[in-house]
C-alpha cells in the first residue's frame, strides 16, 4: 500500500478533522500519565461528560472497559474510547486523551505488533479498535501505532469471504455474516482507506466496502417488516439457520443497532462521488423507517428482540436504544435523514434517560438492562431462539451501552 506521509498528516487530516486546536493540542511527554482520582461527579455537566467520567471511575484503566482483569485488545473499548475522543476535541480537557493513550500504550508494543491480538484468527471484532490507532497516529505520529494500523488492516487481505465477497464474522464462523461484523470492520476500513490509499486502491476499497453492505441487505433483510436477521450463513449448515434462506430465527435489538452505526459512520470517510453514498443511505432510510414502526410507544425505548415486545421473558435493553438513537440523531445532524426523526431521537434518549440511568449520591451515572452478550453457533451452543436473546446475562454499564449512549448524548447537545 503506498502513501505519501506529507498527505497523511497535512490534507488527510485536515478532511477528517483531525487536527486540533491550540486547547486540544495534546502536548507530548515521556513522563508517566497522570491518572485521575475523581471523588464525586458534578451534576452539572453533561450527561456525555457525567457518563464518561462515571466509566473512568469503575475502570480507570481503559483496558478494563467490558469488565476486563487484565488487558486485552478487543471491540468495546475502542468504542467507548471513540466517545472520549470526541469529548477531547470537544472540551480539551487533557483527562480524556490519556485515558485513550494509556490504552494503545498498554496493547501495543514498540514494533507496532499488539499484544493478545492473533491475525490468524480472521476476527472481525479485532478491527474496530484500528480507529483508536489511526487517531493516535494523526496526533503524535508516533510510527508504532501507524505499524499497529498497518497490521490490523493487513487482516482484510486474506481474511475468509463468502461467495460474494462478504467478510465472515470470524475464520470460527464459516461462511456467516453477522451484523455486528459491519460495525467491527467497515468504519476502520474505509478511515484507513481514507488516510492511506489512492487512486485504483483507494477505489477497490471503498467499493469492497460498499459490497459488504450490498449483501446485508440482498440476504438479511425481512421483506415483511423491514428488521434485519442477526445472521446469515451462506453454507445453511448452521444448527440456527433456516435451511431455505440461511438465516438466523430473530431480530436483535444490538445486532442491528451496530449495523445502523456503521452506515452512519462509515459515510464519516466514504467520498462525496462515490455511487455507494446513495445506495447507503437509502438503506438508512428503509432501516430506520422499519425502527420508528417498533419504537415502544410509552417509553421511546426498543425491545431486546425487537418485534416480540410483549412476550415473557422481553425487556426494553439499554444498549440498542442508545445506539439507535445516536444512529438517528447523527444521521439528521449530517442530513441522511429528514428532521423529523429527530424527534423520534429525542423521545429514545428521553427515554433512556427516565427508565435506564440511576444516579448514586456521588454523581456516579449507571445505565442499566444492557444485554452483556450474544452470539449465533459457538460453544456452548447458541440457537438464536427467542428464549436464548432473552436468557442472556444483563448487567449495567456495558461499553456496549455506555459508548453509545455518550456518543447519542454528544449528538443531542451539539
Amino acid at each position: 500500500m503506498k502513501f505519501n506521509r506529507l498527505r497523511i498528516l497535512t490534507m488527510a487530516a485536515l478532511a477528517s478533522g483531525l487536527f486540533f486546536s491550540c486547547a486540544q493540542q495534546p502536548k507530548q511527554t515521556n513522563q508517566k500519565v497522570l491518572k485521575v482520582t475523581r471523588q464525586t461527579i458534578s451534576t452539572k455537566l453533561p450527561w456525555s461528560e457525567r457518563m464518561m467520567q462515571s466509566e473512568m471511575k469503575r475502570f480507570p484503566e481503559a483496558w478494563m472497559l467490558d469488565f476486563f482483569k487484565s488487558p486485552k485488545w478487543s471491540y468495546p473499548n475502542g468504542l467507548v474510547l471513540k466517545a472520549a475522543e470526541q469529548l477531547f476535541r470537544k472540551t480539551g480537557k487533557r483527562e480524556y486523551y490519556d485515558y485513550i493513550k494509556a490504552y494503545a500504550d498498554e496493547l501495543v508494543n514498540a514494533d507496532g505488533t499488539i499484544k493478545t491480538y492473533d491475525i490468524n484468527k480472521y476476527n472481525l471484532d479485532m478491527l474496530n479498535s484500528g480507529n483508536v490507532l489511526i487517531y493516535l497516529f494523526l496526533a503524535t505520529k508516533d510510527e508504532k501505532y501507524l505499524k499497529a494500523t498497518q497490521l490490523l488492516r493487513s487482516q482484510l487481505n486474506d481474511h475468509p469471504r463468502t461467495s460474494e465477497g462478504g467478510f465472515w464474522h470470524k475464520k470460527i464462523y464459516p461462511n456467516q455474516m453477522w451484523l455486528d461484523g459491519l460495525y467491527m470492520a467497515e468504519p476502520f476500513y474505509a478511515n484507513y482507506t481514507r488516510l492511506f490509499d489512492e487512486g485504483a486502491d483507494a477505489d477497490k476499497a471503498y467499493n469492497d466496502i460498499v459490497n459488504q453492505f450490498d449483501i446485508i441487505q440482498k440476504h438479511m433483510v425481512d421483506p415483511k417488516t423491514g428488521l434485519l436477521y442477526h445472521g446469515w450463513d451462506e453454507s445453511k449448515e448452521q444448527q440456527w439457520a433456516d435451511k431455505k434462506t440461511g438465516l438466523s430465527p430473530n431480530f436483535w435489538g444490538r445486532a442491528m443497532g451496530w449495523y445502523g452505526m456503521a452506515i452512519v459512520d462509515v459515510l464519516d470517510y466514504l467520498p462525496e462521488h462515490h455511487p455507494g453514498r446513495a445506495k447507503l443511505m437509502g438503506y438508512l432510510k428503509s432501516y430506520s423507517e422499519a425502527l420508528v414502526k417498533i419504537q415502544d410507544e410509552k417509553t421511546g425505548l426498543w425491545y431486546q428482540v425487537l418485534d416480540k415486545g410483549g412476550e415473557k421473558g422481553n425487556y426494553l435493553e439499554a444498549s440498542a436504544s442508545s445506539m439507535f438513537v445516536y444512529t438517528f440523531a447523527k444521521a439528521v445532524r449530517k442530513k441522511y435523514l429528514p428532521a423529523s426523526y429527530n424527534a423520534v431521537a429525542k423521545k429514545g434518549y428521553n427515554g433512556i434517560l427516565k427508565n435506564l440511568i440511576s444516579v448514586e449520591k456521588d454523581g456516579t451515572v449507571n445505565l442499566n438492562q444492557n444485554c452483556a452478550v450474544a452470539g449465533l453457533g459457538g460453544t456452548p451452543y447458541r440457537s438464536g431462539t427467542y428464549e436464548y436473546y432473552v436468557n442472556e446475562e444483563i448487567r449495567s454499564n456495558d461499553p456496549k451501552g455506555t459508548g453509545p449512549f455518550i456518543l447519542a448524548s454528544l449528538e443531542l447537545e451539539k
